[in-house]
């Protein structure tokens, strides 16, 4: 049900207020704990990734033989074994997830703000600037997104960032249409009316009393767009257009590939990043499956 939440709301409506944005996190869904629980353990390694990680995750090491420590299994001293370079798997692993959670914020971050600016623009002017908008979104729709990536990557120097720019030119075009959609219902609701009739500019209408009520789908949308930017940034790095001085999961699987780690059947060296994109990208849904459910509560039954 639309609140509103104007600024010259007494206390009390304050209060209801901010306990609706504590809603925000659907931590009543197990699947959505789950989600946000594995959100918060990859976040902790990345901060802490140089108290965790054993070893430079591009050092080649050498052992008290002086020989190159390399295609090393699992042990003590190596928790994930070595690369055939002689490098330390489980410091990859670790300082891998700087470069997902960065990429995977920051683009959803970038694309939940575009389309929901979009989305809240067009859905209430209407008129000539909705049908821009929209065919705007029309065109990014038509743009298929890893091939634009890989061009994109080819014209600009290689970097993680060239994932971020692609995803925030293309991928707002969800977000966009189904705000548009949510904002049409709620224009022309009384809450809204009896904002302009107290003189309220159509901005303050739309950042003041609609906003809040299409927030739930925004995060929902930025929800599933990290774990979009994550694969999106892995699978760039294993074609060979991500950073080549960046240590990330896409990274490690193509250096596994190109290695071929598997015919030689170390699974230490692919299995582990290949679980950790897998859970990253599981929990986005997850969490996005408790924000389906908060926005329509009779999924529940």
């Amino acid at each position: 049900m639309p609140v509103d939440v104007s600024l010259d709301a007494r206390p009390s409506d304050r209060v209801s207020v901010l306990r609706r944005v504590g809603q925000l996190v659907p931590l009543r869904d197990p699947f959505a704990a789950v989600g946000l629980l594995i959100y918060f353990v990859w976040i902790l390694v990345a901060i802490f990734a140089d108290q965790i990680a054993t070893y430079d995750p591009t050092e080649i090491l050498y052992g008290a033989d002086y020989n190159l420590v390399a295609d090393k299994g699992p042990s003590r001293e190596y928790l994930l074994g070595t690369t055939t370079l002689g490098r330390d798997v489980f410091s990859q692993l670790v300082y891998g997830s700087r470069s997902a959670l960065l990429v995977g914020m920051v683009a959803a971050v970038m694309v939940v703000g575009i389309g929901t600016l979009v989305g809240l623009v067009s859905g209430y002017f209407g008129g000539a600037v909705d049908s821009i908008l929209m065919r705007l979104a029309d065109i990014a729709f038509g743009i298929p997104f890893l091939p634009f990536v890989i061009v994109l990557a080819a014209f600009l120097e290689p970097s993680v960032w060239n994932v971020v720019l692609a995803m925030a030119l293309v991928l707002w075009r969800d977000t966009a249409r189904v705000i548009r959609s949510q904002v049409l219902t709620l224009r022309n609701r009384a809450f809204v009316e009896a904002a302009r009739v107290a003189g309220s500019s159509h901005w303050r209408i739309l950042f003041i009393h609609i906003a809040p009520n299409i927030m739930p789908l925004a995060v929902l949308y930025g929800s599933i767009a990290v774990g979009w930017a994550i694969l999106a940034e892995a699978s760039v790095s294993f074609l060979g257009f991500g950073d080549p001085t960046a240590v990330s999961w896409g990274f490690m699987l193509q250096d596994a590939y190109a290695s071929q780690a598997l015919s030689r059947s170390a699974y230490h060296w692919f299995v582990p990043p290949g679980i950790a994109i897998v859970l990253v990208v599981v929990a986005g849904f997850f969490v996005g499956r408790g924000y389906e459910e908060l926005l329509f509560p009779k999924l529940r039954e």
